[in-house]
C-alpha cells in the first residue's frame, strides 16, 4: 500500500493537483489524504478507489488480475489431473488388475 501512495502522490503532483483541491474531489480530509498517500493501512480501498477515479487513472483497475498466469497454470494442472482420473475409471483403472 506504501508504494500505491506514493505513486498516487506523485500522479497528483504531476498533474499540478493541490491537497486541499485533490482530497476536496475525493471527498475527504486532509489527513486522511496525506494517510493515503503515506500507503496507511487503515485508509479503506474505496479511498484508494477514488483517488484513482479522480487522477483519472481508475480505468488502470481493469489491468488488475487480468492475466493470472498462476492461476491459469493451476487450473490448467487441475483439469489436467482430473482428465487422467476419468480415463483410469472408465478404464478399470491400473490397480494390479488382471
Amino acid at each position: 500500500m506504501q508504494a500505491l501512495g506514493q505513486r498516487l502522490r506523485a500522479a497528483r503532483l504531476r498533474r499540478r493537483i493541490s491537497t486541499v483541491l485533490f482530497a476536496e474531489r475525493m471527498g475527504v480530509s486532509r489527513d486522511t489524504l496525506n494517510r493515503l498517500e503515506k500507503g496507511e493501512s487503515t485508509i479503506a480501498l474505496g479511498t484508494y478507489l477514488r483517488a484513482l477515479r479522480v487522477l483519472g487513472l481508475d480505468r488502470d483497475l481493469d489491468a488488475v488480475a487480468r492475466d493470472d498466469v498462476l492461476g491459469q497454470k493451476l487450473q490448467d494442472l487441475r483439469l489436467t489431473g482430473q482428465k487422467h482420473r476419468r480415463r483410469e475409471e472408465s478404464t478399470g483403472g491400473d490397480r494390479g488388475q488382471s
